[in-house]
C-alpha cells in the first residue's frame, strides 16, 4: 500500500476529504472525476485503505469490479485509481478542527508528524472517517476485568496484520459479520472457539457468513444467549452465559460457564462521527449519523458525508457507490451545479428503522437504503402519504435486520405524490 503522496501543503484545496478508506477514497476520485481541480485526502492511519487492510478473506468487489477480491486488493485497486487523478495523499494526520472559512468555504485544522499543525481553506468536505467498534463498556458485562477480552476487529488486526493469536480457547459474544469471521478465522489458526454466543434471536451477521464461517466448519451459533459474566484474574478464565428471555433479560437459572482464556466482542459498530458532533451537523438517532439529502449533503451546505460515518453497511460495494456520489456532488457544489433541493422528507414505518438518504425529489432517480427492525417473508416495501394514500410498493422475497434492503426509486414511482412527505413501511403481504 502506499501511505503519504504529500510533499508540500497548499494553502487551499477545492475538496478535502476526511478518511483514507474505501469511502474516502472513493469520494475523493469523483470530485476529481467531476470538476474539482486539487482534492486531499486525510487518513489517520499509515497507510491508506481503511478496515479493507486487515480483511484478507474474499467476497469484496462484486458488484463494484464485477470480480471476487480479498479487502486489501479492493484497497489497492481503488487506490491506485484514486492516485491516477493527481489526489494528493496525506496519512498517519488528525483532523484537529473544522469550521467555517471565508466566503462559505471551510477551514480545517490538520496535525501529522511530518508537517506539523497546518490550517487548510477547502471548498468542500466530505466526511467519510468510518466507525468504530462498540466495547465491553458499551454494554456494561459484569464480572472482573482480566487480559484477554478483545474486539473482533482488533482480533482480527492480531492475527492478520501482526501474526498474533489471541488465546487458545475463545468464545465470541455477538454475531456480527466480524465476529462470524474472526470465528472462522480462529478456527483455522488452531484456536479452539467454543461457540457463537447473540442475544437476539436471530443472528446479526449476514447469512453467507453464517453458512461459511460457522455451519461449515461445525462451531455453534446460541441464538437468545449472552454473556453474564467474565471470570479471571489476570487472564480470563471463563465466562458465563445465561439464555434470555422476550424482554432480552437473562435467566440466571438457566445460565452455564465455559472454561475459555479468550473473549470477543462481536456486538456492533458505531459512526465515528466527532467532526459532525463538532459542525453541529443534524444527527440521526437511529444511525448516529448525520442526516444527508439524496446527494449526501448533511444540513450544513458544502459538508458532505458518506460510508459507514453515515450508517453502517454490509458491503464495500455499497459504500463505494456513496461515496461516488458525495464526491462527485461535491464538486458540483463548488461549481454552483448541485440539483435542485428534495422536496420529500422520507419516515421510517412499521418495521422500518432507519431510511438514507433522509430526503429524496420527485424528478430524478435514488437509491434508497433501508434496514428492518425484524425478519419478515414474503413482504412488500409500500411508501404513504400523511394521511395513508398508497403511493408505491415492492414486493420482496424476504427481509432481515442484518441485510440492508436497497431500492431504486425512480420518479415515475412518484408522479402521483404531491407532498412533502412519506412514510416508508415494510410488512408481510
Amino acid at each position: 500500500m502506499i501511505s503519504d503522496t504529500l510533499r508540500h501543503f497548499q494553502q487551499h484545496y477545492d475538496v478535502v476529504v476526511v478518511g483514507g478508506g474505501p469511502a474516502g477514497l472513493g469520494a475523493a476520485l469523483a470530485a476529481r472525476e467531476h470538476g474539482a481541480d486539487a482534492v486531499l485526502v486525510v487518513d489517520r492511519e499509515a497507510e491508506a485503505g481503511g478496515i479493507l487492510l486487515q480483511c484478507i478473506h474474499n467476497g469484496f468487489g462484486l458488484h463494484h469490479f464485477g470480480e471476487e477480491l480479498t479487502g486489501p486488493e479492493y484497497a489497492q485497486r481503488v487506490l491506485e485509481q484514486t492516485l491516477e487523478k493527481d489526489v494528493d495523499l496525506l496519512t498517519d494526520a488528525y483532523v484537529l478542527d473544522l469550521t467555517a472559512g471565508a466566503a462559505g468555504g471551510k477551514r480545517l485544522k490538520v496535525m501529522s508528524g511530518a508537517h506539523g499543525v497546518q490550517l487548510i481553506d477547502a471548498g468542500a468536505v466530505v466526511l467519510a472517517m468510518g466507525a468504530r467498534e462498540r466495547t465491553r463498556g458499551a454494554i456494561r458485562i459484569p464480572g472482573t476485568r482480566p487480559a484477554g477480552v478483545f474486539t473482533a476487529g482488533l482480533a482480527q488486526k492480531f492475527v492478520n496484520l501482526m501474526g498474533y493469536l489471541p488465546g487458545r480457547r475463545a468464545v465470541i459474544l455477538g454475531s456480527g459479520d466480524i465476529g462470524l469471521i474472526m470465528a472462522r478465522r480462529l478456527r483455522l489458526e488452531g484456536v479452539d472457539v467454543a461457540g457463537v454466543f447473540e442475544i437476539m434471536p436471530h443472528a446479526n451477521g449476514l447469512n453467507r457468513n453464517i453458512v461459511q464461517c460457522l455451519q461449515d466448519f461445525a462451531i455453534p451459533l446460541h441464538l437468545s444467549t449472552t454473556v453474564v459474566a467474565i471470570h479471571g484474574h489476570e487472564r480470563v478464565e471463563a465466562v458465563t452465559v445465561a439464555p434470555v428471555d422476550d424482554q432480552l433479560m437473562p435467566q440466571m437459572a438457566q445460565a452455564w460457564t465455559i472454561p475459555c482464556d479468550t473473549l470477543l466482542l462481536s456486538i456492533g459498530l458505531i459512526p465515528d462521527n466527532e467532526l459532525a458532533h463538532q459542525l453541529r451537523l443534524r444527527m440521526d438517532p437511529v444511525t448516529s449519523g448525520p442526516m444527508v439529502s439524496s446527494t449526501m449533503e448533511s444540513s450544513q451546505n458544502g459538508i458532505f458525508a458518506c460510508g459507514n460515518t453515515v450508517h453502517i453497511h454490509d458491503l464495500v460495494d455499497f459504500v463505494s457507490a456513496e461515496a461516488a456520489l458525495a464526491g462527485a456532488n461535491a464538486a458540483r457544489y463548488l461549481a454552483g451545479d448541485l440539483p435542485p433541493q428534495d422536496n420529500v422528507r422520507l419516515v421510517p414505518g412499521e418495521n422500518v428503522a432507519y431510511c438514507v438518504p433522509h430526503t429524496v425529489a420527485t424528478d430524478r432517480e435514488h437509491t434508497l437504503y433501508l434496514r428492518v427492525r425484524k425478519p419478515l417473508e414474503s413482504c412488500v416495501i409500500r411508501f404513504f402519504t400523511v394521511d395513508g394514500t398508497l403511493i408505491y410498493e415492492k414486493k420482496l422475497r424476504y427481509v432481515f435486520p442484518a441485510e440492508m434492503v436497497n431500492l431504486k426509486v425512480r420518479p415515475r414511482f412518484l408522479e402521483n405524490f404531491h407532498g412533502d412527505l412519506l412514510r416508508v413501511d415494510v410488512v408481510a403481504r
